[in-house]
């Protein structure tokens, strides 16, 4: 994705806070318009927005959505061709995160992980997929260590995760040649504010990674924007960035 005129135009989902509100910082500072989609972050989305018109007019548009509701993806993707005319990249953040342990899944929890970590991103791929191809563009997917690695007393958001990571290289497949579509799989970065982990195993956790130390949202941004700016014969793969955790997990 280079030489782009207009700026190519980026949505991601769950951008409002954290992790997400990263990627769409260092995608708007590498010159691409973004579209910052949200389910009930409102007020941190139009701060966001605005904070990055103001470095740029015109160049951040809030979207709300509701992912795991049928019309949601088609929408989201009407809004952002309304506005923009175009959509280049999709980056697909969003994530609901919490324990079932076996015995304690329910449909409800079955909707929110799944919904949230492989449904949404499906059918919002579905959705762009016509614009992406116009525009020979980019679908990144936020995935996950434990994908591949499972987290006890987290099997439903673990299975979610695998299928993500199964979907991206499905659509590398179904997309190509026109639409790039790779993966970043983070380890330790944001904890879940929560507290979902306790000091002691979040020291656990740290000490497993091979460099010692939590990451940065930042790490995971930059990450996005290599593989949508500087990876042009990328596809279909998964990158991890979890300071070596995996390598011995």
């Amino acid at each position: 994705m280079s030489e782009y005129s207009p700026p190519p135009v980026i949505l991601i989902t769950g951008a409002a806070r954290r992790v997400g509100a990263e990627i769409a910082r260092v995608l708007h500072a590498a010159g691409a318009t973004v579209v910052l989609h949200y389910r009930s972050s409102a007020a941190e989305a139009e701060a966001l927005a605005g904070e990055l018109d103001a470095r740029r007019p015109g160049s951040a548009t809030p979207v709300a959505g509701d992912l795991n509701d049928d019309d949601a993806p088609e929408a989201i993707v009407a809004a952002t061709l309304e506005r923009h005319g175009r959509l280049d990249a999709v980056v697909n953040n969003a994530s609901s995160f919490f324990a079932t342990p076996i015995g304690s899944i329910d449909t409800a929890a079955w909707n929110d992980l799944v919904g949230s970590n492989l449904k949404g991103p499906l059918f919002l791929s579905q959705a762009a997929a016509p614009s992406l191809r116009e525009r020979r563009g980019a679908i990144v997917n936020i995935v996950d260590i434990h994908a591949e690695r499972p987290l006890r007393d987290y099997p439903l958001y673990c299975v979610a995760k695998a299928g993500l990571l199964g979907l991206t290289r499905a659509l590398a497949v179904e997309l190509a040649p026109e639409v790039r579509v790779n993966g970043v799989s983070p380890g330790p970065i944001d904890w879940p504010e929560d507290g979902q982990f306790g000091p002691q195993q979040r020291d656990e956790i740290i000490a497993h990674t091979l460099l010692g130390r939590v990451g940065s949202p930042a790490d995971v941004a930059r990450t996005v924007r290599f593989l949508l700016f500087d990876a042009p014969y990328v596809t279909g793969q998964i990158i991890a960035v979890d300071g070596g955790r995996s390598a011995h997990l």
